[in-house]
């Protein structure tokens, strides 16, 4: 699908907390869609009406809206469902449906405790750190960070390292990743991580064409070029396999593998329980 086709969607995300909830739940469906582009708007702390009608006021510019929220105050709730209504917006309330079925399940009034998600300690911290981890160390920024990381993940370009990465920091896991470029250097941390915390990751080289072809038409330059000539592709797959089998690590070929199974995969490798860490 050419970028002129492409749907551009706007993902308003309101909370009455820091809205990180509501991003990663937003997040989540949202890459099911490649072929449409997301912008990703975030209003957190929203706790009063006041702050609310700031925000409606402030999106009614935008076309083809979804309004994500995660508020307890019900006034305010039902302001963005008239709002959404009138502006003929979509809206989905990410958290009261959860609160309705285990107040019929338990008999119990819910606390309507404003961040009462990030109540539970330690582990949201980790995540948060995580996060922070992952971006900090992306794209093999700075070498350090692979003898630090959890797991390190190496790769070709356009073989989802950055996207793998932020998934498995959302799940506690420090990454690093190291863009794998012909002819470059390979840092000598490399060598000394762990072999099972590196995770090689490679594709069919005609769906690497694809993807590349289709990055160079986002971009409105010429797909046809050295990036994603087939000989080209070849060659770095094949450079790339030669050093998972010097190191001895774990491969995984992300064709026609969503991020999810990806992720999957690598943490039944690292023995990580997806909920535990």
């Amino acid at each position: 699908m050419c970028n002129k086709d492409k749907v551009e969607v706007n993902l308003i995300i309101i909370s009455d907390a820091v809205g990180d909830t509501a991003f990663n739940m937003v997040q989540a469906g949202a890459v099911q869609y490649p072929n449409a582009t997301f912008n990703y708007r975030r209003y957190p702390f929203i706790t009063d009406t006041k702050k609310l009608e700031n925000v409606l006021n402030e999106i009614v510019q935008y076309k083809n809206v979804l309004i994500a929220f995660t508020l307890l105050n019900e006034e305010m709730q039902l302001m963005i469902i008239k709002f959404a209504r009138e502006h003929n917006m979509k809206h989905v309330d990410l958290l009261s449906g959860i609160i309705d079925k285990v107040h019929e399940i338990t008999k119990e009034d819910p606390k309507h405790v404003i961040g009462a998600v990030h109540h539970m300690g330690q582990r949201y911290f980790d995540r948060i750190s995580a996060m922070e981890f992952a971006v900090m160390y992306d794209d093999g920024k700075d070498p350090k960070g692979f003898l630090e990381a959890d797991v390190v993940l190496l790769g070709v370009s356009r073989t989802s390292k950055t996207p793998l990465s932020l998934f498995l920091a959302n799940r506690n896991i420090k990454v690093a990743n190291l863009p794998l470029v012909p002819q470059t250097h390979i840092p000598d941390e490399i060598y000394k991580v762990d072999p099972k915390k590196i995770i090689g990751l490679t594709n069919d080289p005609e769906v690497l064409n694809e993807i590349r072809r289709q990055r160079m038409i986002s971009y409105g330059l010429n797909p046809d070029t050295t990036y994603s000539n087939m000989d080209s592709i070849n060659a770095e797959l094949n450079s790339a396999k030669q050093l998972y089998d010097k190191l001895g690590c774990y491969v995984i070929n992300v064709a026609h593998r969503s991020i999810e199974e990806t992720a999957a995969l690598i943490m039944s490798h690292l023995g990580i329980d997806n909920f535990s860490k």
